[in-house]
Formats: structure tokens, C-alpha cells, sequence
């Protein structure tokens, strides 16, 4: 058989081969981790200059870029806003000084019409109340007319009736003088 020849690598293996400890922590793999590890830095350097910055700035620089152009059309949409505001007011001041120009004349022609419709209707009651007048004078001369020959009339009854004969010329001047006054 052969001769089984046991040695040990180092001092942080044991006879089976296992770490003793922790390995990271043993002395003589130091400089084999510090070769790995900037080999791994280096690897992770190279990687993120050459690969993810890049990329990363482009994005960056894109993002910047939409915002200022995003910056850029809000201040323009914010000056077409108090234009349009602005034009809102004006025009909505002209409206109401063509509303109030509207009513005014509207007011004027209203107030002639009437005017117009009331000195008509003042015409027609005038021209109703002479009418009225005359057809009053009218009754009246007709009722003095009528009381005088009624009152005549009458007296002659009255004297036949007593048993007188009646003058009649006696009887008119009786009543002309009673209706005139006297």
C-alpha cells in the first residue's frame, strides 16, 4: 500500500480539509483575496464606465432635457393663458358696454312709443270729453227745453183743473222767467 502522505496546506485547513474559523479571516489567503478583489474592481470599474454611466447620463441628460423643453411650453401656455384671459375681458367689457348701448336704445324707443301711444290716447280722450261735453250741453238744453214745456204744460193742467181757463201767453212768460232765474 501505498504511503498516505498527509500534509496540510495551511494552517487555516485542517486534516480533512475543512477551514478552520473563518476563511476569510486567515492570513494566508490575504493576498489571494486582495488580487481577487481588485480584479473584481477593476471588472466593476470598467463595467460601470464603459456600460451603465453612459447610459445612465444619457438618461439624465434626456430627462433634462424634456424638462426644460416641458418648462419652455408651460411658460408659453401660461402666456397664451393671460392673453387669452386678457382677450376674454376686453371682450367681455365691450359686451357689456354693447349691452348697455342696446338697452339705452331700446329704453328710448320703448319711452317714444309710449310717449307716442300716450299723446294719441290723450288726443282720443280730449276729442271723447269734447264729445262728451257737447252731448251733455246737448241733454241739458234738451232737459231745460223739455222742464220748460213740461212746466207749461202742467200750470195749463193745473189752472183747468181749478176751473180757470188757461192764457197761455201768461203761462209762457210765467215759466220763461222761472227757468231763466228770476
Amino acid at each position: 500500500m501505498a504511503d498516505v502522505v498527509t500534509e496540510t496546506a495551511s494552517a487555516c485547513v485542517n486534516e480533512l480539509g475543512h477551514a478552520v474559523g473563518m476563511p476569510q479571516l486567515c492570513g494566508d489567503w490575504f493576498l489571494n483575496q486582495i488580487f481577487w478583489l481588485l480584479v473584481t474592481l477593476a471588472v466593476i470599474y470598467l463595467v460601470l464606465t464603459k456600460v451603465a454611466l453612459p447610459r445612465i447620463g444619457a438618461v439624465l441628460a434626456e430627462r433634462s432635457g424634456t424638462i426644460s423643453n416641458d418648462l419652455a411650453a408651460a411658460e408659453d401656455l401660461n402666456r397664451q393663458a393671460a392673453e387669452a384671459e386678457t382677450a376674454y375681458n376686453q371682450a367681455l367689457a365691450e359686451a357689456r358696454a354693447e349691452a348697455q348701448r342696446i338697452s339705452g336704445e331700446t329704453r328710448a324707443a320703448i319711452k317714444a312709443d309710449l310717449d307716442a301711444a300716450i299723446a294719441k290716447a290723450d288726443e282720443e280722450i280730449a276729442a271723447k270729453t269734447a264729445e262728451s261735453e257737447a252731448q251733455i250741453a246737448e241733454i241739458q238744453a234738451n232737459a231745460a227745453t223739455s222742464v220748460a214745456q213740461v212746466a207749461r204744460d202742467i200750470a195749463a193742467d193745473i189752472v183747468t183743473a181749478v176751473g180757470g181757463t188757461p192764457d197761455q201767453a201768461a203761462i209762457d212768460a210765467a215759466v220763461d222767467t222761472r227757468v231763466k232765474g228770476n
